[in-house]
C-alpha cells in the first residue's frame, strides 16, 4: 500500500490547507510592510518639503538628491520616480488608518493617480469588494468603468453599491454600454460569424464576468428552446444574484435589426413562463451588436420597457477621448429621450 494511502485523506488537506494560508499570510504581511514603509517615506519627505516650502524648487532638489542618497546604499527601488509616488501616496492618504491591507502597492500606484475622489473611491472599493488584481483594476480604470455606470445612473447610487449600502435594483445599476472585449484578442478589422465572438467568451469566461459586472454567474450555452416542433437555442444564460434574475444574452455580429429584438425579446418570455421561479425577479435580456439605433430600439420594444437591454460591444478598448466623447453621445441621447417625454 502505497505509504500517503495511511493517511487520512481529511487530514492531510488540513495539513495543506494551513502551510498555505500561513504562507498566504506572510505574502500578505511583507507586503503590507511595504506599503507602511512608502507611506511612512512619503510622510517624511512631505513634511521635510513643508519646512522650506518658501524655497523655490526645494522639493525638487529635496527628492532628486534623497534619491541618489537612497540608491548609493539601498541599490533600486528608491529612484526619484519612486520617491515622489511615496509622496503622492502620503498626500492622498494621509490618515494611515484608510490604506486597506486586502490592496498592495500596485494598486495604490493606479489608485492614487486619480485625482477625483469619488472616482477614486469607487475603484477602491470594487478592488476588496471582488478581489481584483492589479491588472483587473488596471483594466477597469482604463475602460472607464465608473465612467460607463454613471452614463445610466447618478453617482450617489453607483457609490452606494459600491458601498454595500443598497443592492442594485435595475439592470442598467449593473450592466454596461458599450462593453469591452478585447480579452478575446480578436482583430478588429476581421469579420467574424457569431458562434466564433460567443466560443471566445466561453473561453474567456472569467474576463467576461469582470466586463459584464457584478453578481453574474454562469448558467448555459446555446440553451436549446423547444416550442412544439420549433427548435431554438440562446446563445448564453447567465443568473445574476444581485438582481435576482435569470439574464439571456443574444450576440450579433451586425448592428442593431427590430429582428434581432424580437427573438431576444421571445427568448425572455420563453423563461419568465417556463424557468424563473415565484420568487425571481422578471428575465433581463442582453443584446450585444457591433452598433445601435436607440430609435429603432425605442419604437420597437414597449414604452414601459426596463428588462430588454442593447450593449454595443468592441473588441477593444479606444483611447480615452475616444471614450469620453461616446460617453457624452450617450448622454446627450438620454437627455433627449427624456425630453420626448
Amino acid at each position: 500500500m502505497n505509504e500517503l494511502q495511511l493517511i487520512n485523506a481529511n487530514f492531510l488537506s488540513d495539513m495543506r490547507n494551513i502551510i498555505l494560508e500561513a504562507r498566504n499570510n506572510a505574502i500578505r504581511s511583507v507586503e503590507y510592510t511595504r506599503m507602511m514603509m512608502y507611506w511612512h517615506l512619503g510622510e517624511r519627505i512631505f513634511v521635510e518639503e513643508q519646512r522650506g516650502q518658501d524655497r523655490a524648487g526645494y522639493g525638487e532638489y529635496l527628492i532628486n538628491n534623497l534619491a541618489k542618497e537612497l540608491e548609493k546604499e539601498f541599490r533600486s527601488g528608491f529612484s526619484v520616480r519612486q520617491l515622489e509616488l511615496c509622496r503622492q501616496f502620503y498626500r492622498t492618504y494621509p490618515n494611515v488608518n484608510e490604506v486597506r491591507t486586502q490592496l498592495n502597492w500596485t494598486q495604490y500606484r493606479l489608485l492614487t493617480r486619480i485625482d477625483n475622489d469619488y472616482k477614486r473611491e469607487y475603484y477602491e472599493l470594487e478592488a476588496v469588494n471582488h478581489a481584483w488584481t492589479g491588472r483587473e483594476l488596471e483594466r477597469q480604470i482604463n475602460s472607464l468603468l465608473y465612467e460607463r455606470l454613471l452614463m445610466s445612473n447618478d453617482k450617489e447610487a453607483v457609490l452606494a453599491v459600491a458601498r454595500k449600502q443598497r443592492i442594485p435594483e435595475k439592470p442598467t445599476e449593473i450592466i454596461k454600454d458599450p462593453m469591452y472585449l478585447e480579452f478575446l484578442g480578436l482583430k478588429r478589422e476581421s469579420e467574424y460569424y457569431e458562434k466564433d465572438i460567443e466560443s471566445a467568451l466561453i473561453t474567456h469566461l472569467q474576463e467576461f464576468l469582470l466586463e459584464l459586472g457584478n453578481g453574474f454567474t454562469f448558467v448555459a450555452r446555446q440553451k436549446r428552446i423547444l416550442l412544439e416542433d420549433d427548435e431554438f437555442f440562446a446563445d448564453l444564460i447567465f443568473f445574476n444574484r444581485l438582481l435576482r434574475c435569470f439574464v439571456v444574452i443574444e450576440i450579433k455580429t451586425h448592428k442593431l435589426s427590430h429582428e434581432d429584438l424580437g427573438q431576444l425579446q421571445m427568448y425572455v418570455n420563453y423563461y419568465d413562463r417556463f424557468e424563473k421561479l415565484p420568487d425571481e425577479n422578471p428575465t433581463v435580456g442582453i443584446l450585444l451588436c457591433t452598433a445601435k439605433n436607440e430609435l429603432l430600439a425605442r419604437i420597437t420594444l414597449p414604452e414601459d420597457n426596463t428588462n430588454i437591454l442593447t450593449s454595443k460591444y468592441q473588441l477593444y478598448i479606444p483611447s480615452e477621448s475616444d471614450l469620453l466623447a461616446e460617453i457624452k453621445e450617450v448622454i446627450s441621447l438620454a437627455g433627449e429621450k427624456d425630453g420626448e417625454k
